[in-house]
């Protein structure tokens, strides 16, 4: 092993092990990063039709309670309706216009009782998305507790 005296012009050229190591672990960190905020946008859509619809049936189901009236919300060709509030209460629309509710597996459509009993039965929704059909969001609640979205394998 040669050992280099003071003053002596001779250099050694290259990266040392440890530089290697830093950068290799800076682009992993990146990398990872870019990966994970790159996400399906048809994915997001429908998560965010879904959020929104979860907060809008809450909504009407507290508006129901209220009110007093019974207050039921199903799909229509157009987006949604809720019937037993008046048409200018709630939206009626989706946020995408590829985002439907999926009929339940016996292919009758999809109709939510919202109220006006604070305890509701169980129930679930499925949208799913038009441009890539795979895509599917499931809004559920106990009947209790708020509707909350989950995402479909």
């Amino acid at each position: 092993m040669q050992i280099l005296a003071a003053g002596s012009r001779k250099t050694q050229a290259g990266f040392t092990l440890l530089e290697l190591l830093v950068v290799v672990a800076i682009v992993a960190m990146v990398s990872a990063g870019v990966g994970l905020s790159m996400r399906d946008a048809s994915q997001v859509q429908l998560e965010r039709d879904a959020e929104r619809l979860a907060s809008l049936l809450d909504s009407a189901r507290a508006r129901s309670r209220v009110m007093g009236v019974p207050v039921r919300w199903r799909a229509t060709p157009e987006g949604f309706k809720f019937e037993g509030l008046q048409a200018t209460d709630l939206p009626e629309n989706w946020l995408d216009a590829n985002t439907r509710a999926a009929p339940r597996p016996d292919g009758t459509k999809v109709t939510l009782l919202l109220g006006p009993d604070p305890l509701i039965e169980p129930q679930e929704l499925v949208l799913t998305s038009l441009a890539q059909p795979g895509k599917t969001v499931r809004l559920a609640t106990d009947g209790v507790r708020p509707f909350a979205v989950k995402a479909l394998p």
